[in-house]
């Protein structure tokens, strides 16, 4: 087995197998170097050293597998003593054919960055054994220090690229090379953000940031990410819609946290041109606005999910910002509902989302038939609604689809 460490080319990526390597020379058994996050950032290759299913499963992830059922809080517990442990702790294993680990933090003063796991190949651990471990881990960590340090900057100069990409204040030209895309490169915008409003809106979504940057540093290194006032944007090059929507749903379950606020993934359209990114977080927001305020709203979506959501939310933008064209029946129906306690509005409402079907407007209000036509026969009355015409329909219809109505 060789290392094939996808590093961002300072040497620390390489300085850590080979480091993983010599501990296992004095050890005996595979040695994994792990971050936070349970990623194994490094191991052996020596050949001849003890292992067993549980590190090949590792190194093949590139990830520790979660154990099953109640093992899962015995691991848990065993990666916090191990972080909060002065020295070096032995682990038994959890599982039948699990072979004994022996484990150390790696930290940096009190900052902990991760922890080194060796199989035992001889019980107990020699006074070699754990000195080889103990100056590992020191060793560890000032690689460790260089990769995150490296890393974040990298990160943050894609973060800043890809933002004045959307905000639309830098060339094209400058923000294609900036995040590396060649031209004519496929490009989905994603746009990931919590559902309803959070009392801690803004520490969540540096969170979401932090979380997601690290996941499409993982498994897609070319998508930038940056994080806005509500929203996590990535930058997602050379996915087609299928893959794009799929990806998008992987880093959604990344990011998701079990008892957390809710999240919403919106992807936009199809791009090539760079000087679409505006346009692109436009659809994106727009789609996340109508997603993230319906609990039932689809996870994933795009807009063509959400088409006439996304229409009818324009619509009472435009009827905020311009009330002349509103109908003025249906202002004073709604008016008369309000005052009065009335439900005329409902009433109509249902009657036009049933096409006309009074039975079927009437069992959707849990009213009888007759109870429904009079209300509808008041409203023609008393708000002069012509609702024999179907272009009067229609607008009466798209202003009470777009107003809170009283049920």
């Amino acid at each position: 087995m060789t290392s094939s460490y996808a590093g961002n080319g300072d040497g620390a990526g390489e300085e850590l197998f080979a480091l993983a390597d010599a501990i296992a020379a004095v050890i005996g058994g595979s040695v994994a170097i792990e971050d936070l996050e349970t990623r194994v950032v490094a191991y052996s290759t020596r050949p001849g050293q003890a292992i067993d299913e549980l590190r090949r499963q590792g190194i093949l992830g590139r990830r520790v597998p979660e154990q099953p059922g109640p093992q899962a809080e015995r691991q848990l517990r065993q990666y916090r003593q191990v972080l909060t442990a002065p020295g070096v702790l032995r682990m038994p294993g959890l599982v039948e054919g699990e072979l004994p680990r022996a484990a150390v933090a790696v930290r940096a003063g009190d900052l902990p960055l991760g922890t080194i796991w060796a199989i035992e190949d001889r019980s107990p651990l020699d006074a070699a054994g754990e000195r080889a471990l103990l100056d590992g881990a020191r060793t560890a960590a000032l690689h460790m220090l260089r990769r995150r340090s490296a890393t974040a900057l990298e990160l943050h100069a894609r973060e800043q690229a890809l933002r004045a990409g959307l905000d639309g204040t830098a060339p094209a030209t400058d923000t294609a090379y900036r995040l590396g895309i060649p031209a004519n490169t496929p490009l989905t915008l994603l746009g990931f953000a919590p559902v309803g409003v959070a009392p801690d809106a803004g520490t969540l979504l540096t969170r979401l940031g932090a979380e997601l940057g690290r996941h499409w540093a993982a498994v897609r290194p070319s998508a930038a990410v940056c994080t806005g006032p509500r929203t996590v944007y990535t930058l997602l090059p050379d996915a087609d819609p299928d893959a794009a929507r799929r990806l998008a749903a992987q880093a959604l379950a990344a990011a998701s946290r079990p008892g957390a606020q809710p999240l919403r993934v919106a992807l936009s359209r199809p791009a090539t041109l760079l000087t679409e990114l505006p346009e692109l977080r436009s659809e994106v927001d727009d789609v996340l606005r109508v997603t993230t305020t319906d609990p039932k709203a689809p996870d994933v979506a795009a807009l063509t999910d959400v088409h006439a959501r996304v229409l009818l939310a324009h619509l009472a933008d435009e009827l905020a910002q311009r009330p002349r064209l509103r109908h003025p029946g249906v202002e004073a129906m709604l008016a008369h509902d309000r005052t009065h306690g009335t439900h005329y509005a409902a009433s109509v409402a249902a009657w036009l989302d049933a096409v006309g079907n009074v039975g079927e407007a009437a069992r959707r209000l849990t009213v009888h038939q007759n109870t429904l036509k009079y209300r509808l026969r008041r409203a023609r009355e008393l708000f002069a609604l012509d609702l024999d015409q179907p272009d009067d329909r229609l607008s009466c219809w798209l202003q009470l689809r777009a107003e809170p109505i009283r049920r």
